[in-house]
């Protein structure tokens, strides 16, 4: 072998040698690398525990008995994790084909997109496989700028195999799609599916998943609300790349690239969506249940991060139905409000019948409980400094029912904004099955951004005449009178120091007329007639009225003095309704229930619900109740469900929102109005659905002049009315048209043509039988 061909075998050899020296230290350093990140060199490192359950913060979810999501409690994370099963197939070919076209065939480390991404410097393409990404979301952290940017690079990958050990191909692409954060507190795809499309995922279109895998890059940059064309053409390159790896065909991508993008933006937050006033209330529910059932460690659940799941019995379909009928009458009930309260009418508008000083103190006490006068007093202010905040004109956004938003923006002072609002009528309406006691639809107000208040259960107003059945339910069960039976209409008065009165009590009706006549007690309630309530009272006494309305779940303090009959007593509209549940459930007292069920994250049970009952009255009484309260409706001030109005009572038809009714089914209720106009309310059954409505002043000084537009037959029984003709638009709701279950051997006569047949043979004319009051 000559010198030359030696030198040149050594030459070779020496650069193999070299090569894998080199390869091998290489292989070494890139060990190395590895167990220096696993080790924790370049910053803390996932356990294994924590990645076998990586800890995100879950959102409350409150569900319907209908099976929808009514709203969430969050802090930062509006989360809400779905499963792979429940992601659509088109959303995962779209994930891949954008982000990770390998995906399925690497394991956490795309070798080939790393050294395209090192060869070109990362000009072509990165290389972060979806594994990498979920580890980054998880456990790394925003990326950095400086050269701490490679050691987080490194971490990434470490992760990202060890993540590919500890779960399957699918669970992974599920986590990371729930952990991204889509913006606008859309957290997980599941937030952003219903935030940017109102839809769940398993709804989505593949255009639309196309939008939301275009996000992924940068949910800020790509902002659809923003910047709709560069968030455009990123949705059509995922759909370029959905065709590339054969996805979807060539013809089915250029006829999606044609379509418009067609976000539906529901924002979630506390302020806004279906149902907020009972979700607020439901937090307040569930910050007392989670001090009172804590964790099996003691520890108390975080009702914004631990991911419960909140299942009530409000049914989705009949809250939207309540919300639409309580905004399209309150809208036009506040428009005649406001044209009876301009300055030339009314100088004192919203108050009536108060003095200056009167309205003073109202305007007063209204600025010191308001969130101004609070933050002001915490920044350390001194009175005179924030009375004169007050007195100067700031840019606001207030309320405005003529909005398609309901928000204006303009400019006033602070003073000026609360009598603005104090301008605006409130609302509370509640439904509940009365067998069961599941309340279906719960509505605290007209705007839960603007007035936070929840009139359904916080505050307490008089009842006025829709406490009256209490009393004719006493005297019922304890006189066995009949709705037959009459009784004179005259003045009547009960003796001073009877029945607690320290003067006589001589109530009058509420036109000042007596007719004198014989009525019966369905007559006598069908038409709030006080004479005949006050009678019924005096026979039984007060203390027996208390008794009932306190075993019918009213819990308030309620004098035992003959007054309560006409509805002196302070009742807010739950207790209304539960009690007047009573008399459709046979006389079983059902205390309203919210929540059935309450599930940790991973679907353990942690509280059913036991209902609560008690036996209040025999089914012969509530029946008869039941038949009394059928007159209000049939002829007396509930009429109006059924008939036409009358000629003189043109003048307000505008105002009586959805007329026709026209229901011609059994229907059982009752309407009250108190002094003033200040409250008027009405009571509706239907053998399987209770329903109250409140609508009144934030003051008893703000009211309708007259009772023409002020009593609860115009003012809160429209409410009623389109709320039940919706609910029976839709059959699948099942609330009942039929008649209430009657007893068997019914003891109390409830039949009234024979009384009427024997009155008839003692009349001489037909005019005296209309006096008679049938």
């Amino acid at each position: 072998m000559t010198k030359a061909k030696q030198k040149k075998q050594k030459g070779f050899f020496t650069y193999i040698k070299w090569f894998w020296i080199l390869f091998g230290s290489g292989l070494f350093l890139i060990i190395l690398i590895f167990l220096l990140a696993s080790w924790g060199v370049f910053g803390e490192m996932p356990t294994f525990e924590r990645l076998e359950n990586p800890q995100t913060n879950l959102a409350t979810e409150f569900i319907s008995s209908d099976g929808e999501t009514l709203g969430k409690l969050y802090l930062d994370d509006n989360r809400t994790p779905v499963s792979f099963e429940k992601l659509p197939q088109n959303l995962v070919n779209a994930l891949v084909a954008t982000e990770d076209a390998r995906y399925y065939n690497h394991s956490g480390i795309d070798a080939r997109g790393t050294i395209r991404a090192f060869a070109y410097l990362g000009s072509k393409g990165g290389a972060s496989t979806i594994s990498q990404q979920l580890a980054r979301q998880l456990f790394v952290g925003i990326r950095a700028k400086d050269w701490t940017k490679y050691t987080q690079k490194i971490k990434e990958w470490v992760i990202a195999t060890r993540l590919e050990r500890n779960y399957t191909k699918e669970e992974i692409i599920a986590m990371y799609l729930n952990i991204y954060d889509f913006g606008y507190a859309a957290d997980g795809i599941r937030s952003a599916a219903r935030i940017y499309f109102g839809k769940e995922p398993t709804d989505l279109k593949i255009e639309e998943s196309a939008v939301l895998v275009g996000m992924l890059k940068n949910s800020s940059l790509y902002n659809p609300l923003r910047r709709e064309e560069l968030v455009f053409n990123r949705r059509n390159t995922v759909l370029s790349q959905m065709a590339k790896y054969d996805y979807i065909s060539e013809k089915e991508k250029d006829s999606l690239q044609q379509l418009k993008m067609n976000i539906n933006f529901n924002p979630e937050s506390h302020r806004e969506g279906l149902a907020t006033y009972f979700r607020m209330y439901m937090q307040r529910w569930l910050n007392k249940w989670v001090k009172e059932n804590p964790k099996p460690d003691g520890e108390n659940y975080n009702i914004y991060l631990d991911g419960l799941k909140i299942y009530t019995t409000i049914d989705s379909r009949m809250q939207q139905n309540a919300e639409n009928a309580v905004q399209a009458h309150m809208k036009n009930l506040q428009a005649e409000f406001f044209h009876q309260n301009t300055p030339d009418r009314n100088r004192t508008a919203p108050f009536l019948d108060l003095t200056k000083g009167a309205i003073d103190t109202i305007m007063s006490s209204a600025m010191k409980s308001s969130d101004r006068w609070r933050i002001m007093t915490k920044a350390g202010k001194t009175e005179k400094e924030i009375r004169e905040s007050f007195e100067k004109e700031t840019e606001m956004t207030v309320f405005d029912w003529n909005s398609d938003s309901f928000e204006k923006d303009t400019i006033m002072t602070p003073m000026d904004s609360i009598r603005y609002y104090k301008t605006f009528l409130r609302t509370a309406m509640m439904s509940m099955e009365p067998q069961t006691g599941h309340v279906k639809a719960w509505v605290g107000g007209v705007d839960y951004k603007h007035f936070q208040y929840d009139n359904v259960i916080q505050g307490a107003r008089q009842a006025g005449s829709t406490f009256k059945p209490f009393a004719y339910a006493a005297a019922i069960d304890q006189l066995r009178y009949s709705p037959c039976d009459s009784l004179p209409d005259n003045q009547y008065c009960i003796e001073p120091l009877k029945h607690g009165n320290m003067e006589a009590w001589c109530p009058k009706n509420s036109d000042g007329k007596y007719s004198g006549e014989n009525l019966t007690l369905k007559n006598a309630l069908a038409n709030s007639v006080n004479t005949v309530t006050a009678q019924l009272i005096d026979k039984v006494g007060p203390s027996s009225v208390v008794a009932i309305a306190k075993s019918m779940g009213f819990t308030r303090e309620i004098l035992e003095v003959p007054s309560i009959a006409l509805g002196t007593v302070d009742v807010n509209v739950y207790e209304m309704v539960g009690a007047y549940g009573t008399f459709a459930n046979q006389g079983v007292y059902v205390k309203p229930v919210m929540v059935t069920r309450i599930e940790d994250k991973n679907g353990a049970v942690l509280y059913e619900y036991v209902p609560k009952t008690k036996d209040v009255l025999s089914k012969d009484v509530a029946y008869a109740m039941v038949n009394l309260m059928e007159g209000v409706t049939q002829y007396g001030s509930g009429g109006r469900l059924r008939h036409s109005f009358a000629k003189n009572q043109d003048v307000y038809k505008e105002v009586i929102t959805g007329y026709p009714y026209e229901l011609t089914n059994p229907i059982a209720g009752k309407t009250g109005t108190t002094q003033n106009q200040s409250d008027g309310w009405f009571m509706g059954m239907v053998p399987n659905l209770v329903t109250g409505v409140w609508v009144g002043g934030e003051n008893r000084s703000i009211h309708f002049k007259r009772l023409a537009y002020g009593q609860g037959a115009s003012m809160a029984l429209p409410i009623w009315a389109m709320y039940m003709k919706q609910n029976y638009e839709n059959e699948e709701l099942g609330v009942s048209k039929d008649a209430f279950e009657k007893p068997e051997n019914m003891s109390i006569n409830v039949d009234c043509t024979k009384v009427l047949k024997d009155l008839q043979d003692d009349l001489d004319t037909e005019d005296d039988l209309e006096d008679v009051g049938f």
